[in-house]
């Protein structure tokens, strides 16, 4: 179980790491790797439905407060809102 839990928050990080901006990258990298050890099972899940937003949502939302695909009701957004690298 524990193997299998490193394992998802291997690929999350991944997920992070490489989403196509450099910017985003960064930003989203070093968010994940500040939290990832903290969250739950369930956060982790909310992490990678974090994730599967598209970049430009995750950076207008972050930088504009602009919501759009209800960004907002996601756990991790509320967290991720108050990130500052």
């Amino acid at each position: 179980m524990v193997e299998k839990l490193e394992l998802f928050k291997k690929k999350l990080l991944y997920r992070s790491l490489y989403r196509g901006t450099k910017e985003m990258d960064i930003l989203l990298s070093s968010f994940v790797k500040s939290h990832i050890d903290d969250f739950n099972e369930l956060q982790l899940q909310a992490l990678s439905d974090f994730l599967d937003f598209e970049d430009d949502i995750i950076l207008n939302f972050y930088n504009h407060n602009v919501v759009k695909k209800n960004i907002d009701q996601n756990e991790i957004s509320k967290i991720f809102k108050k990130f500052k690298i």
